[in-house]
């Protein structure tokens, strides 16, 4: 028994000289390489010429291709420079236009209707009153798509939806269903 709490008088001792040394120094890693970790160059592979060879990405991982920054902020302010400043860099044809009513269909009929009047089975349910007409608002390509963007009032943002060309086929479609009211 007199061994046995030499033993533990021992290991209170060792504990306690390990433990309350110098704070300022690491005393023991466990997993050194979670304390100290390896950098890698995420582009590391070059050829036999010196340039960078491309890796194929990761199987399972979103492709960040077709992303475009978007740096007017989300305010009033930002909401006018939108107006004045943002021009739809695709061109008007068909095919874009078919998807833009195509996907106009998936995400915005239902609140503002298939004829943009404001009158979607949501509004006519009673969820959501108020919805505007196309035709009543001063609207224009930078500012539907900044909505788009951040969405107002009750409206939310749809940029986690739509791509950036899938939401100019959406202004596109805006802009012909406000031609058509």
């Amino acid at each position: 028994m007199k061994s046995f709490v030499k033993i533990i008088v021992a290991l209170v001792v060792i504990t306690s000289v390990i433990s309350c040394g110098d704070k300022r120094t690491p005393q023991l890693q466990y997993m050194p390489d979670m304390y100290v970790s390896i950098p890698y160059d995420a582009n590391g592979a070059v050829g036999l010429n010196g340039e960078m060879v491309d890796r194929l990405p990761v199987a399972g991982t979103v492709s960040r291709k077709g992303i475009v920054a978007y740096d007017i902020p989300d305010t009033n302010e930002g909401y006018e420079k939108a107006k004045l400043e943002l021009k739809n860099p695709l061109a008007t044809t068909e095919k874009n236009l078919a998807k833009g009513k195509e996907l106009y269909g998936i995400y915005c009929a239902t609140c503002h209707g298939s004829k943009g009047d404001g009158n979607g089975v949501l509004s006519q349910r009673d969820k959501f009153n108020g919805i505007p007409n196309y035709k009543e608002r001063d609207l224009n390509p930078g500012n539907i798509y900044h909505v788009i963007m951040y969405g107002k009032n009750l409206m939310g943002s749809h940029a986690a939806q739509l791509q950036y060309k899938e939401r100019w086929q959406v202004v596109q479609y805006v802009e012909k269903l406000r031609t058509e009211l």
